[in-house]
């Protein structure tokens, strides 16, 4: 039997029918609806948007959960709120459960869509719907394909050869997550690395900026600005030339340590190092060596990020020349060298570096001190390890006897004044290749002619969309270069046949803009409408979680910059605030599909309600914390609701209350003090940390002193007006994290207006006073009493009532006192 949502004989409200009311009434309405006026202080709240991969999971009630409290908080603030959603629609995964499902990508992601977008309104989140957007929707690549393209003519895309994952079965470039144990994950056959064009945004382009204004971020969490600063890189050393010996070629190399220089006994390389087949070229063993290269290549690929790398390597028959001390060198192919770090080359110094000390020992290369840190004697012969801090300096020539910070410097400088190097900065950050081999993704607006090279689609004919394959399933939904009749089109320079670029965009491009198309969704005269990105950017406060704390961030960060340059914007970072939320965690690990251990949130709604769900989620935990998985704790969230809804039922006397009188008793007093100690606990919880669990439990403190002092059957008795306004400031307090239920609720008061329309409660500090305090007495230490005193008293009179308690003076026998501390309001200690 489905009750009312009013029935005062209930003993539960329901739940359903009160959210399902709720939520027409902010649709029906346009509650959320938000526009800009400047005449009103904007905050712009926003949690990183999903993939719709179907069904969202606990992790997604407790990210957009944590987000709405925010919201809501701050329109209660008087705040001009934009607080949007979104879908990060395109990429490999939806392409991997098309096929799994016999379905198109775009029939599969619009569908998931669809019933995401019903869930997430189901949990009450107070989003502008309006401004929704899909990244998959040509309305809005359409934008970034014509802000590519305004990258490309300012020189910040560009397209370079690098090494991709081959399947020759499938006749197909695979991304890393498609190649399962070296296999392709469609048609179980062996990858080959091979070399490719692909583009590549020019990230490094914004390196020293992006280092500096982490600076700016304050708003971020210390974690995350440590792990972009030690993305990004930077290191101060020496670029300095290696000839080849024989050749007319050099070897260049980049060194954060050229105190250590004479101390190089061979040349490390990458496999993919553009002189490599130079250097091999006409050895007797060429073969062999290309061999060697396809191996390494092919391991580099199926490398997992946390593999252990065993070091190999082989001769390439060439020698080059440390142009310090004219030394011939052996150079070798490691596959522990990065071609896309540094120059793709490394001085290899075994004596001190870990690294190159395990690959001489295994090829029996030479191990040469020249450092030499104070009170340590090293003998190559006997080394069992590098040696990698600083010393002094021998077997260096003249710079004998130097220590290694000013060797460094006078090293430098010695090759400047040679001119063979020079000193450099380098970043260990990479420029951002963009090209996925794949159907569902942006295409790249991209020409390719014989006759004139690369050419941008012209912009009257963006966007550049997706081959309509409507009747094809997830298997029959081939790669865009297996598109003959997308390939094929015309060069708008010269007008003759021309090929399409048929790569498409990285997902994290459509991740790194999105939160500026949220200011202007609709605009269709360019990608961004400057007068309203100005209002509402930068976003306030970003959530989200810290597995993004480095690529999508930093994207982001790349992407403003860029758009800045472009003359879009005015800022020069995206998130003023930061807030990376914990884990929900299950039997000790993260809620996963794989692991069996998921919660479905549809089945808590269905079972508690969506107020009970988002309670649960906000008070068990410290939003930065993980979150312990407790069925306990969902139903005791759910008791205390039906408390609440109890009690108001149970007062219809509270309807006519009244204002509050001058003059209270001493339970009326003592529950106005209560509410006004409440506001000031939940309202510093949201404001300085968003402690929302600990604000709830201020909440649930006050409506227990409520309960306890109204209790008809010890025949405690408060004034109905002063129970009313303790009970409608809770409900304000408690609406951002259970709106539905404190819209009914308040509604249930009596009250005409929303309550979305009260501001947030005010704390009157005098109000909050107490008239008596609790004094704890110890002496030595220890607690031997309990003293009832008023609230204004002096600290003077307190010591000399301490000292006059019986339960004291037992412990004070046959002793002096030497002190007495008074800690403000809490105890006093005596010392004897």
């Amino acid at each position: 039997m489905t009750t009312s949502p009013t029935n005062p004989t209930s003993n539960r409200y329901d739940f359903k029918t009160i959210e399902d009311k709720w939520q027409k009434n902010w649709i029906d309405t346009e509650r959320y609806k938000a526009t800009e006026d400047p005449d009103k202080e904007k905050y712009y709240v926003l949690e990183m948007f999903p993939y719709p991969s179907g069904r969202i999971h606990m992790g997604h009630v407790r990210n957009y959960s944590i987000g709405d409290v925010v919201a809501r908080y701050k329109r209660m603030r008087g705040y001009n709120v934009l607080h949007p959603m979104g879908w990060d629609a395109f990429g490999l995964p939806a392409e991997n459960a098309a096929q799994k499902n016999n379905s198109h990508p775009a029939a599969w992601t619009y569908s998931n869509i669809d019933y995401m977008r019903n869930q997430l309104k189901q949990l009450g989140l107070s989003y502008d719907w309006g401004r929704e957007i899909a990244t998959c929707n040509s309305k809005y690549f359409k934008w970034e394909q014509l802000i590519f393209q305004e990258m490309y003519k300012k020189g910040i895309v560009y397209q370079k050869t690098t090494t991709v994952n081959w399947c020759n079965s499938c006749q197909t470039v695979l991304a890393n997550e498609q190649v399962i144990e070296g296999l392709c994950w469609r048609c179980d056959q062996a990858i080959k690395p091979r070399k490719m064009n692909g583009w590549f945004f020019k990230i490094t382009d914004y390196a020293e900026e992006l280092l500096a204004d982490l600076d700016k971020l304050t708003g971020w969490p210390e974690k995350v600005v440590t792990m972009q600063r030690n993305w990004i890189g930077k290191s101060t050393g020496l670029n300095c030339d290696f000839a080849v010996d024989g050749l007319d070629a050099t070897i260049s190399i980049f060194t954060t340590r050229p105190d250590t220089i004479f101390g190089v006994t061979f040349m490390s390389i990458a496999a993919e190092h553009p002189l490599v087949d130079t250097l091999i070229a006409g050895n007797d063993n060429e073969q062999e060596i290309r061999d060697f290269i396809d191996q390494i290549l092919t391991e580099k690929q199926q490398q997992g990020p946390d593999d252990e790398l065993v070091k190999k390597g082989i001769f390439t028959g060439k020698y080059c020349i440390n142009p310090y001390n004219g030394d011939k060198v052996p150079v070798y192919i490691a596959n522990f060298v990065l071609m896309d770090y540094g120059t793709g080359a490394v001085m290899a110094v075994p004596a001190h570096d870990e690294r190159d000390f395990e690959f001489a020992k295994v090829y029996g290369l030479p191990i040469t001190p020249v450092v030499i840190p104070e009170g340590v004697e090293l003998v190559s012969d006997t080394m069992e390890n590098a040696s990698t801090v600083p010393g002094t300096l021998v077997n260096s020539g003249s710079f004998n006897g130097m220590e290694s910070e000013v060797a460094k410097t006078a090293i430098i400088a010695h090759a400047e004044a040679n001119n063979f190097g020079k000193a450099h900065v380098t970043y260990r950050l990479r420029d951002w290749g963009i090209s996925r081999q794949r159907y569902w993704g942006a295409p790249i607006p991209m020409i390719h002619c014989d006759s004139c090279g690369v050419q941008p689609v012209p912009v009257e004919q963006l966007p550049v969309v997706l081959p309509d394959d409507a009747d094809a399933t997830g298997a029959t939904c081939k790669p865009l270069h297996q598109r003959e009749s997308f390939i094929a089109t015309t060069c708008p320079a010269c007008g003759k046949a021309a090929r399409r670029e048929t790569d498409t965009m990285d997902t994290f491009v459509e991740s790194s803009w999105y939160y500026v198309r949220y200011a202007c969704p609709r605009f269709t005269d360019a990608p961004i409408d400057k007068e309203k990105t100005s209002y509402w950017l930068p976003v306030d406060q970003y959530i989200g979680g810290v597995e993004h704390a480095i690529l999508h961030l930093l994207y982001s960060r790349f992407f403003v910059k860029v758009l800045r340059d472009l003359g879009y914007l005015d800022i020069d970072e995206p998130f003023t605030n930061l807030l990376t939320q914990g884990m929900v965690i299950k039997d000790g690990a993260k809620m996963s599909k794989s692991k069996g251990n998921v919660v479905d949130p549809h089945d808590l709604v269905s079972e508690y309600g969506a107020d009970t769900v988002r309670l649960f989620s906000l008070f068990a935990a410290p939003p930065e914390k993980d979150l312990e998985w407790n069925a306990q704790g969902v139903e005791g969230c759910s008791r205390f609701l039906n408390r609440v809804y109890r009690f108001i039922s149970a007062r219809p006397e509270l309807l006519d209350a009244g204002p509050v009188p001058a003059e209270l008793s001493e339970n009326g007093r003592s529950l106005h003090r209560k509410m006004h100690q409440t506001i000031k606990r939940v309202t510093e919880n949201i404001e300085n940390n968003f402690h929302f669990n600990t604000a709830i439990s201020a909440g649930m403190e006050l409506f227990n002193t409520m309960t306890s002092l109204t209790d008809s059957e010890k025949g405690e008795q408060c004034e109905p007006a002063v129970v009313r306004e303790a009970l409608q400031s809770l409900l304000i307090l408690l609406s951002p994290m259970v709106p539905h239920f404190s819209a009914e609720m308040w509604e249930q008061l009596g009250n005409r207006n929303s309550i979305e329309d009260q501001a947030w409660p005010k704390f009157d500090a005098a109000a909050a006073e107490e008239e008596m305090l609790t004094i704890v007495i110890q002496v030595q230490g220890k607690v031997r009493s309990r003293l009832q005193v008023p609230a204004d008293i002096e600290d003077e009179e307190l010591k000399a009532m301490a000292l006059a308690d019986p339960n004291v003076l037992r412990f004070l026998e046959g002793k002096t006192v030497k002190k007495t501390i008074v800690v403000k309001k809490k105890l006093v200690n005596i010392v004897a």
